[in-house]
């Protein structure tokens, strides 16, 4: 059964059918093939449901929703002037501020295609005007932005969380601290790079023109406060922090901005739905997908065949990130997160260790697999948007995958990087 289930897989998206097909399909097969037939397929259908029931998935089409809204408006330019008035005339000041934009907006919106539009759009030009190659300001753009599934609220933390039933206000959390970690690598390697290639600084800005633009990102700077103080504050959970953030962005954007016309949140309304749409049908087919392969004792069989089941705690955490880093290279990551996480859960229940740390390095190893060839998703986002080819896109991303697998390996040997904050919070 495993065996047709895999290769009907791989056959429909060889031929070019869309992830949640091959995972539905697949699913009825196991379905089949374990009950003889589809008489109680009305047992099928309540998988499906299942899978999309959690209040906790609430938060995403909100997050995604508050993104657009931002995407569109002006907090982003806000937040990019702020830090390019600070930042902009050190060595590599630049490319440090946009690495810094992309962090700042990711815990804004949460989403990595949102980041690379929102912040790569205005900072190429800029860059590639002071001296930046394009094949280097690319691969910052794409994996700088890749921080926004690290940094609170991270939708791959939100799917994670449901998937494992694991505290999603302690993986946000938890994110925090290896967000920065790589946000500072990003930030070292970007002033080696300009000292070497002898980028020049931009204009110093003065105090007056610095405090003017931190005057006009005060408000876009809000909504990091209002997801993180308001849900470590106790005011409200991650799924009502996410309609916060819904409302303070319509008000920031139509109202104190009016960067936006009331006609326009139609539009972005019919975006965020086909976009939530294409995410909950992945989550109701990756649920039944998952509770056939539990059901039929598959992960259990793969683990045993593989030599894992009497692996050590640090074993298991880097067979985790080497199959959950593949398995991003090739397939969306929300999907990845939907098949891999049952397989490893009874490797990880069984080997001890703390599920919250288990899910901030799956989220890395999303993060890294988002941006590394051949099919990373954040890759084909930057060709769409900056319209590159797909060599020069990922011509400069070895450097910065590098960066990402060495963050992967200080977290497994230091996992009070990720840690720390969580038991600081939650102690």
């Amino acid at each position: 059964m495993t065996a047709i289930m895999v290769s009907t897989m791989i056959v429909l998206l060889l031929l070019g059918f869309p992830m949640m097909i091959p995972l539905i399909v697949a699913a009825f097969i196991g379905f089949y093939s374990m009950f003889g037939g589809f008489d109680q397929m009305d047992f099928m259908i309540q998988q499906f449901m299942a899978g999309i029931r959690p209040t906790s998935l609430i938060a995403v089409p909100m997050f995604i929703l508050a993104a657009d809204i931002m995407t569109r408006g002006h907090s982003a330019d806000r937040l990019i002037d702020m830090v390019m008035k600070f930042i902009g005339h050190v060595r590599g000041g630049l490319a440090i501020s946009t690495a810094t934009a992309c962090t700042l907006f990711g815990a804004v919106s949460g989403s990595t295609q949102a980041t690379v539009v929102a912040v790569g759009s205005p900072l190429r030009p800029k860059m590639l005007k002071a001296g930046y190659k394009d094949s280097f300001v690319l691969a910052l753009i794409i994996n700088a932005s890749d921080i926004a599934f690290l940094i609170p609220p991270s939708i791959g933390m939100i799917i994670y969380g449901v998937v494992s039933n694991t505290s999603i206000s302690e993986l946000f959390i938890a994110g925090v601290g290896p967000g920065l970690l790589i946000l500072g690598m990003f930030a070292l390697y970007s002033y080696i790079y300009a000292c070497i290639n002898r980028v020049p600084t931009e204009e110093k800005a003065s105090w007056p023109e610095r405090w003017q633009a931190v005057r006009k990102a005060i408000w876009p700077l809000g909504f990091p406060v209002i997801i993180v103080g308001g849900i470590y504050g106790g005011i409200f959970s991650p799924t009502e922090a996410a309609a916060v953030c819904v409302l303070y962005a319509v008000i920031l954007e139509f109202i104190v901005f009016r960067a936006l016309k009331p006609a326009e949140l139609y539009k972005i309304a019919k975006s965020t739905g086909l976009i939530t749409a294409v995410v909950f049908i992945l989550v109701a087919a990756g649920a039944a997908f998952s509770w056939i392969i539990s059901f039929a004792q598959i992960p259990q069989t793969i683990i045993a065949s593989l030599g894992l089941a009497d692996a050590s705690p640090t074993g298991v955490l880097i067979a985790i990130c080497i199959a959950f880093f593949i398995g991003c290279m090739f397939v969306d990551p929300i999907v990845v997160i939907l098949v891999l996480v049952p397989i490893f859960a009874p490797l990880v229940a069984s080997a001890g260790l703390d599920p919250v740390l288990v899910g901030v390095l799956i989220t890395l190893q999303v993060a890294i697999g988002s941006a590394t060839p051949p099919f990373g998703c954040d890759i084909f986002t930057a060709i769409a948007i900056f319209r590159r080819p797909y060599i020069e896109v990922i011509k400069g991303t070895p450097p910065f995958v590098f960066m990402l697998i060495l963050a992967a390996a200080l977290l497994i040997i230091f996992p009070q990087i990720s840690l720390f904050l969580r038991d600081l919070a939650f102690g």
